[in-house]
């Protein structure tokens, strides 16, 4: 299975961003406005600057508290930004998630990013694409 499939399955609606100097309580309202747990950080929403996930905002609250929610989400976003393109293949892509423990990756294409896919989607992909081969083998078994 390749990553244009996996975002080709994701419901419409595109990629939630937010511009640098957005502020971590506003970031952090945002990601509980849209039941995600990373945005990324964009001036134009296809340049990728970072991305900021919920385990960035935790990390911050806990080194330096409260007053953590009025700094800007480039001070903690993550800048070194891995991302995939829509021919790579999703084990590939699942491993990659794995190994260097991240939870979303940002497609990208021409140097712009067009889709963001969360380990939850390659999974589920991965899922669904074996029960497709279980089902076809249980058929070439039992003759139908």
């Amino acid at each position: 299975m390749l990553v244009s499939q996996i975002v080709r399955n994701k419901a419409e609606g595109g990629v939630v961003t937010l511009p640098p100097g957005t502020t971590l309580g506003n970031a952090a309202s945002l990601l509980a406005e849209h039941r995600i747990g990373a945005v990324v950080v964009s001036d134009d929403g296809g340049a990728v600057l970072g991305i900021l996930s919920e385990r960035d905002i935790v990390r911050e609250i806990a080194r330096s508290g409260a007053e953590s929610f009025a700094r800007p989400v480039e001070d903690v976003m993550t800048r070194n930004v891995y991302g995939c393109k829509p021919e790579d293949n999703a084990d590939v892509v699942l491993q990659t998630m794995t190994t260097k423990r991240f939870r979303h990756l940002p497609v990208m294409e021409g140097g712009r990013m067009i889709a963001l896919i969360s380990i939850g989607d390659v999974v589920a992909a991965r899922l669904s694409e074996l029960q497709l081969e279980k089902d076809a083998l249980t058929g070439m078994i039992a003759g139908y």
